[in-house]
Parts: C-alpha cells; structure tokens; sequence
C-alpha cells in the first residue's frame, strides 16, 4: 500500500502580503483615487456572482481606453527606479523585475478608471473564487524515468487559501492514498468548498493532476475525483499575465522575478504548496484574475479557454462515494 504523506502547520502570510488589493489617495500619472474596497464576509451565506469592472465595457472604442492607454505608455517609459518610486507612493508593493513593477502599475491605474468611469462599488474581491485549493503532489521517480513508469504519489499536501484575507491553512493527514483522498474530501467538505463556498484547484504545471493523480488513481484501483478534473495550472497564469516564456515560469524563477525568497524546504510537498500559495497571493495583488485554464478530459490533458465562463470546482466527493 502507498503510504501518502501530508504534513502540514497553520500558517499566515506577513503583513504585507495579507491585505486586499491596496489602495491609496491619486498620485502621479493616473486618474483621480481609487474606490474603498471592504473584504467580504465568510459567514456561510451564499455569494451573488461578482464581475470585475473590465467586464462591464465591451467596446474597445470607449474613450477610457484610450485615457488608459496615455497612461500605460506614460509608465512604459519610466525607469525601474521611477516605478518602484511611484509603487511606494501608492502604497503597493516595490519588490520584483522591472516587468512586473510595471504590470502592478498598470493594472494598479486601470482598475482605478475603469472602477471610476462606471461608479462600481465593489464590496469584494474581483476574485470569482472564494478560496483556492494549492495541491503540489511529490512522487515517486528514478533518475532516468523511463515514459511508461508509474509515479506513485508519497506526498498529499494541500493549501487552502481564503481569496479575500489573502491567508493560507494547511491540512494534515497521512496513510494509504485512499485514505488520505478520503480525509482530504472530509477536510473540504467541513469548509462548505462547492456548496456555500466557490472554490477552484490550483497547481504548479500540469503533471500533478494529468500525470501523478491519475497514475496514482489507476494504481490504487478508484475513479479519479471529479472535484480534481478541472485546475488552475499556475505556470500558464503567470506567462500569460506578466508575459514571460514558459522557460521562466519554474517556481524559482517565479519567485525570484517577484523579489520573492523561497521559503522552507525545496522539493518538500508541504514547503512547495505553501510557496506556490505565496506568489498565487502576489499575483492576485497585482491584479491577475486567476481561472481555470486546464482540465482533464477522457483522461488527456486539455486546455480550457480563458473565454470559458468562470464555475467553481464541484463538491468534493470520494470516487466511491454515491452522490
């Protein structure tokens, strides 16, 4: 039997990666201040669908594209200095490569328009999700695997992480794979994912789910959790959004281009969850919408268009489990 280890501590991020997407009184090239954002309760009551404020003008031709554009050409020709200036005026974040202190201040004075030109009052988050779910499985691998060798996974960890107060909880479990899937679906299902809660899985690439859990379930002889078809791949977030190759979406490279040190154990689940969690919550900062980008269908790996429309992942059920 597979012994699956899941290990895991409370944890909290420091204060800086904590808040909401920040907000500060007009300065510089931008337009005038932002919209107060207050956080959203998580007291079990259903949320209404929320729509960020680019969903809300369709035409392109709209004279605030134009004013965005001015000003997005205005940052394009300042210096790192200038930006990382700029940035701590506004209060919002100064660590990371020239490219993604620029995309933070666009998105920073965008988000201000648009937020402004429609009088949005936005109560929550314009994050669709109400909590993440990080899952970084560790297998089993020999130094020259061969292509048709089975990875067995030794590590289930998971790190849940609340999109609106930017915190992060661990679960901690251990035994048979079958057992820990069990506990795993037990410890979501206590937090109403699916149900009362939108939720969505989260990985750092694509082998977790396509490869290693569906390997794993073959081997341990149960369906695979249908909660798990459908995932957010990281990787493909972070090219996309802050337009680098897929040759520097590795979690060091991510981490390093956003003034981020890794922390814990390298190649540890546990440590690798919590860090994957750490730059999803700096990417929400700088004004990514994460989303589904990846799913698992008749057991291949296919993309999911960003043009699909935003569902959260299902409740989470055992594969044995009649619902």
């Amino acid at each position: 039997m597979t012994n699956v280890v899941c290990a895991a501590v409370g944890a909290k991020m420091e204060e800086d990666q904590k808040e909401n997407f920040p907000r500060a009184p007009d300065s510089g090239p931008g337009p005038g201040p932002a919209q107060p954002k207050q956080r959203c309760r998580l007291d079990g009551q259903e949320y209404p669908i929320k729509a960020t404020p680019t969903t809300y003008i369709k035409d392109f031709s709209d004279p605030v594209y134009k004013e965005i554009a001015v000003t997005n050409g205005h940052i394009n020709r300042m210096t790192r200095d200038e930006l990382r200036t700029k940035l701590a005026e506004l209060h919002l974040e100064t660590r990371g490569v020239k490219d993604v202190l620029r995309k933070r201040l666009k998105n920073f004075y965008k988000k201000q328009k648009l937020t402004q030109t429609l009088q949005i009052k936005s109560e929550c988050s314009d994050m669709y999700y109400d909590y993440i779910c990080v899952i970084d499985f560790e297998a089993t691998c020999e130094e020259n695997n061969p292509p048709e060798y089975l990875h067995e996974i030794i590590e289930f960890p998971i790190a849940l992480m609340n999109t609106r107060t930017l915190e992060i909880d661990m679960v901690d479990k251990a035994g048979s794979f079958p057992d820990v899937l069990q506990r795993v679906v037990d410890w979501m299902r206590e937090r109403e994912l699916g149900t009362k809660c939108r939720y969505a899985i989260l990985t750092d690439g694509s082998w977790d789910m396509s490869k290693f859990l569906n390997v794993q379930c073959h081997l341990s002889r149960i369906e695979y959790p249908r909660f798990a078809k459908k995932w957010i791949n990281i990787r493909k977030s972070y090219g996309n959004f802050y337009k680098v190759p897929r040759t520097r979406t590795k979690l060091a490279s991510m981490l390093e281009n956003l003034g981020m040190v890794y922390e814990g154990r390298p190649h540890c689940g546990l440590d690798d969850s919590r860090n994957i969690a750490r730059i999803a919550i700096r990417m929400l900062q700088d004004g990514c919408e994460l989303r589904v980008n990846e799913c698992l269908h008749a057991g291949q790996l296919v993309n999911v268009p960003n043009t699909s429309p935003l569902e959260s992942a299902p409740p989470p059920y055992s594969p044995w489990q009649k619902v």
